[in-house]
């Protein structure tokens, strides 16, 4: 498939306070680059979390409130490669093959497990504490706190690859360690990992 990507972590960010948060800034360059990826304007950008080894913006950090709706998808994947190679992944029954895995190994399904919980406390991390109490008052926390990598409840069950490899370009995590050792060994979509 090609020279896998390289990613580093963002580096260059603009930093502002509100309150004792730490407000990231996105450029404009990064905005018109997200939009275009997406093809739309994105909902409740509030940084890029991951770059390309070109500086562009691989993925990016949702506020946990879109719409004044909790919204537990903390990172979303914008590199319009990896997302193809992952749409064809998915569309190849690789979701399938990774969840027979971690069926079958109990240190997965415990390492998937803890991605998630870690997943929600970097969550809450973004959260004000306004947010977050008008959150409880109005029943909507649980929705934050009770859900993992891509809003997924199950901690033993993988939904969705995109969110899982957004992550992943964060905060390394199971299942990305899984794909990137896929893609290591050139597996098509779907394809068993033997051994």
């Amino acid at each position: 498939m090609g020279a896998r990507p390289v990613f580093v972590k963002q580096r260059r960010m603009q930093f502002g306070r509100v309150g004792s948060m730490v407000v990231e800034t996105v450029s404009s360059e990064d905005l018109v680059y997200v939009e275009a990826c997406l093809g739309r304007a994105p909902r409740g950008l509030q940084a890029v979390s991951a770059r390309d080894a070109q500086g562009r913006a691989a993925s990016i950090r949702v506020a946990p409130l879109v719409d004044g709706k909790p919204f537990p998808t903390l990172f979303w994947l914008v590199d319009p490669e990896l997302r193809l190679r992952i749409d064809r992944e998915e569309a190849g029954g690789t979701i399938k093959t990774l969840q027979q895995q971690v069926d079958n190994d109990e240190a997965l399904r415990s390492s998937m497990a803890e991605d998630h919980r870690a997943h929600i406390a970097l969550r809450a991390s973004y959260i004000d504490t306004e947010t977050r109490q008008a959150l409880e008052a109005s029943g909507r926390w649980r929705a934050l706190s009770d859900r993992g990598i891509g809003g997924i409840a199950d901690f033993g069950r993988i939904r969705c690859l995109h969110t899982w490899y957004a992550a992943h370009l964060v905060h390394p995590n199971t299942i990305g360690r899984l794909l990137d050792d896929r893609w290591a060994l050139d597996l098509a979509p779907g394809q068993v990992l033997e051994g």
